[in-house]
């Protein structure tokens, strides 16, 4: 792991809020990131998914999440001047800041559709543009927004203006749009192609380039009047582009594509950006010092004019579909391409281990400390050293194998596509196939006891064992819908979660399955259910959907994930301490079961003390009154910190597990400290 330390304050507002699942990795944080923009060298921003704001002080090195309020996507951050800044996107979005990114108001305008860019030509005036052709303006810092009329149905990607008279706008199907009049009038410029332009960047009044899909690469040195195509040696979309003087330039797109040229757009080369993540947005500070943000939180600088990038983010991006812990510390994440990832302590590291195989793997499962099993695409695997050797077993199929569960450390079952069933008695020597009934395809298998099991998947199927897989019946589930997870929390009572935000309950074996709940209208899919006990249990699903319930399942209520990536799996150590797995890599931890904490008065209650972020990368806060000292010590004894600083920076401690001591005139706390 890189040795880069990200500081993930979360900064207070006026109504006090605290979400409790955290970054694990990537880091410091892994939704999309859609635009970067700086103010000065060491100043800048970086926004995207799910109302991501990231802030840098130190020209990259350490990376800040900004409260902005909003969980919509962000397209585009500018600034004004080094405090009032602008992010458009999702639904007619455009939040603005006006003390460097500390606050994030919503303002009002009018619009719903989304803003893919903005862009101001003074402190007053501004342009946001997006789909459907919209087009808005403001003339009083944002204050109040009118619409102009654009003439065009076609999504806007990109604006760009040279002067307080003239800008261009690009979009889908070779769209560009000029205005000489403030956006009074916008006519049409020939841009002669119909790919789907996603960028603009005009040098000076004359001369500009603009990017999209395909690799299409567009240039004009008459102000719009006549654009040529530039040869860019590449089909990938790009997503953005930017010059740093009238020869030198570069755009990024697709799959980690940064191009460079550096004779005008004549030829254009291909750099190494040591990434395969949609790269998004490039900005250069200087005409050596540049930075890209992207797909999975990807943060990229140079400091060489593009001959090497450095990651700023660190991490593993691609997906991942299971999780399982065997004790506090020691967990595992299996996903895309024969993925396997392991933590000894408590996910502060994750370590790729070898698995053997480039097949996706879908499900793990231990039987104790040291045995395991994998089961993925025509795949079983396992280990018997607690991960550092994998053999794969013979189960005499190809089919693609989506859950693997043992009853005891003989006896396991992994279901998959077609109906497959396959049995072991013998800790997974040999896999025989069982006859399931179905050709629906199976997601998922658990057993309420050794003879007792079910399997769900396709078209509402849910099949039932009571002679440990002999026989399977076909229970009336009373949905067509895909059911992905299922979990029992004793012999009656069980869960089955799917698409349409679909979960089921039986207390009576399987016999009836009730409707908890189902959206019909709903696109969602619940991937992944886990009880921790008979009342209290979660699930995650796609869009970044968490979902907790008290009460057995009686009512459910949604969590802050803090992201719309998908979350596949969901596993808890204990009543407080838990982990999710998903798209791009994501794995979230919460310390105390991921519920939020609201203060209204945004003040603590019977002098509480308040010790926050926690995991932290960098810098914590102590909120107390009367402090006396605060005491900093490693798990070994030895005391890093003491003293009665409310701020303190563990930037250069390494990473692992703290004790810290805040002592009050009116009381005591001790508590763990995760330093990541």
């Amino acid at each position: 792991m890189k040795n880069f330390y990200f500081l993930l304050i979360s900064l207070f507002i006026v109504n006090l809020s605290y979400a409790q699942w955290f970054w694990l990795n990537p880091l410091p944080q892994g939704n999309i990131l859609l635009s970067i923009y700086f103010t000065d060298a060491n100043t800048g921003y970086t926004v995207g998914y799910n109302g991501t704001i990231l802030k840098t002080t130190d020209a990259g090195i350490h990376w800040s999440t900004q409260t902005s309020g909003s969980t919509k996507y962000l397209y585009s951050v500018v600034f004004t001047d080094e405090n009032t800044a602008y992010a458009a996107g999702g639904d007619g979005t455009i939040l603005k800041s006006e003390d460097a990114g500390a606050s994030w108001i919503a303002l009002n305008t009018g619009a719903f559709y989304y803003f893919y860019s903005v862009c101001f030509t003074d402190a007053n005036t501004g342009y946001a543009v997006g789909y459907n052709g919209t087009i808005f303006k403001t003339t009083d810092a944002g204050a109040n927004w009118t619409e102009q009329t654009s003439g065009t149905t076609n999504a806007l990607k990109s604006v760009y203006f040279t002067d307080t008279n003239t800008g261009y706008v690009v979009g889908y199907n070779g769209t560009i749009l000029k205005t000489t009049d403030a956006g009074l009038n916008w006519t049409t410029q020939t841009s002669g192609i119909v790919n789907n332009l996603q960028s603009i960047y005009f040098i000076n009044t004359n001369i500009a380039y603009a990017v999209g899909w395909e690799g299409t690469i567009l240039k004009t040195t008459d102000a719009g009047t006549n654009w040529s195509v530039q040869t860019s040696g590449t089909t990938v979309m790009l997503n953005s582009v930017y010059f740093t003087d009238v020869n030198t330039g570069y755009a990024t797109g697709r799959s980690g594509t940064i191009l460079k040229t550096t004779d005008a757009g004549a030829n254009w080369t291909l750099q190494t950006s040591g990434t395969t993540n949609d790269l998004n947005s490039i900005y250069f500070t200087d005409i050596n010092t540049g930075y890209i943000s992207g797909e999975a939180g990807t943060i990229l600088k140079t400091t060489d004019a593009g001959t090497n990038w450095l990651a700023l983010s660190e991490g593993f991006t691609d997906v991942l579909f299971s999780t399982t812990f065997t004790d506090d510390n020691n967990g595992y994440a299996v996903g895309w391409a024969g993925t396997i990832l392991k933590t000894t302590d408590a996910g502060v590291n994750w370590a790729v281990q070898t698995s053997g195989t480039t097949e996706s793997l879908y499900s793990v499962y231990y039987t104790d400390a040291n045995t395991g099993y994998i089961v993925g695409d025509g795949t079983i695997i396992k280990t018997t050293d607690a991960g550092i050797s994998w053999t794969s077993q013979t189960s005499g199929t190809t089919a693609y194998l989506r859950s693997v569960y043992f009853t005891d450390a003989n006896t396991g079952y992994a279901v998959g596509y077609y109906g497959t069933i396959f049995k072991t008695i013998d800790a997974g020597i040999n896999w025989v196939a069982l006859s399931s009934g179905t050709s629906n395809s199976l997601f998922s298998v658990h057993f309420a006891d050794a003879n007792t099991g079910y399997a769900s998947g396709e078209a509402g199927t849910i099949l039932k064992t009571i002679d440990a897989g002999a026989n399977w019946t076909l229970q009336t589930s009373g949905t067509v819908n895909p059911m992905m997870s299922l979990y029992f929390t004793d012999i009656n009572t069980g869960y089955a979660v799917g698409s349409s935000k679909t979960v089921l309950k039986t207390t009576d074996a399987g016999a009836n399955w009730i409707t908890l709940i189902t959206e019909t209208a709903c696109s969602e899919y619940l991937y992944s259910v886990y009880f921790i006990n008979s009342n209290i249990g979660y699930i995650t699903g796609s869009s970044g959907i968490i979902l907790k319930t008290k009460d057995a399942g009686a009512n459910w209520t949604e969590q802050t994930s803090g992201t719309t990536n998908g979350l596949k799996s969901v596993y808890f150590t204990d009543t407080n301490t838990g982990y999710i797995v998903g798209e791009l890599g994501t794995i979230l931890k919460t310390t105390n079961g991921g519920d939020i904490r609201i203060d209204e008065n945004n003040k603590k209650e019977n002098s509480e003390i308040l010790i926050y972020p926690n995991p932290t990368t960098g810098i914590i806060t102590i909120d107390a009154d009367e402090v006396e000292n605060i005491e900093v010590i490693t798990m070994q004894g030895k005391q890093i910190h003491t003293g009665k600083e409310k701020h303190i920076d563990l930037s250069i401690q390494p990473k692992g597990i703290y004790i810290i001591k805040v002592v009050t005139g009116k009381q005591t706390k001790t508590q763990k400290l995760i330093k990541q």
